[in-house]
């Protein structure tokens, strides 16, 4: 007879596709897609935070669209596009957010800042001259503690004009 702590836990066998690379992965059906990426994959920039989806920290893009990876388990995701804040450089070179964000001083603590240049990715893919507005209503799922999110916002700002060319 088993001991309750040791109790087979049920593994599910996937595929992900994560920052452009297929990984191929046994993990137990009731981890979450954050679990998955920073105990399993090592993808720590994806932060825990509230575990309940309130406070944005463990945002990725899957297919280009940011959502919370505490609310996703692994097998919702299988075969499609996910995108960590690891994804975002292009090796040595930093996409055009972590550059604005690093120059303006946007990231003070840092603990939120990869779930925003996530979120502020998504929109500048679809909205490249996004209103001081419209980049606020994006980034209103990403709690912040540490700063009055003016210099996040001229950040994202300043990248889409950097990006615009």
């Amino acid at each position: 007879m088993k001991n309750e702590l040791q109790r087979d836990v049920e593994r599910v066998s996937l595929s992900l596709d994560v920052n452009g690379e297929s990984s191929q992965l046994l993990v137990p059906v009731h981890k979450t897609l954050l679990e998955v990426l920073r105990e399993d994959m090592g993808l720590t920039g994806t932060k825990h935070g509230c575990e309940l989806g309130e406070c944005g920290t463990c945002t990725v893009l899957i297919d280009g669209r940011p959502h919370l990876s505490c609310l996703v388990l692994p097998v919702q995701v299988e075969g499609r596009a996910i995108t960590t804040v690891e994804g975002l450089a292009v090796g040595s070179e930093l996409h055009p957010l972590q550059q604005a964000f690093a120059e303006l001083g946007a990231a003070q603590c840092g603990y939120c800042t990869p779930g925003i240049l996530l979120a502020s990715r998504a929109l500048l893919d679809v909205n490249p001259k996004p209103t001081r507005d419209e980049i606020r209503e994006a980034l209103a799922g990403n709690l912040c503690r540490c700063t009055g999110y003016v210099k996040i916002l001229e950040a994202v700002e300043m990248a889409a004009t950097r990006m615009a060319g």
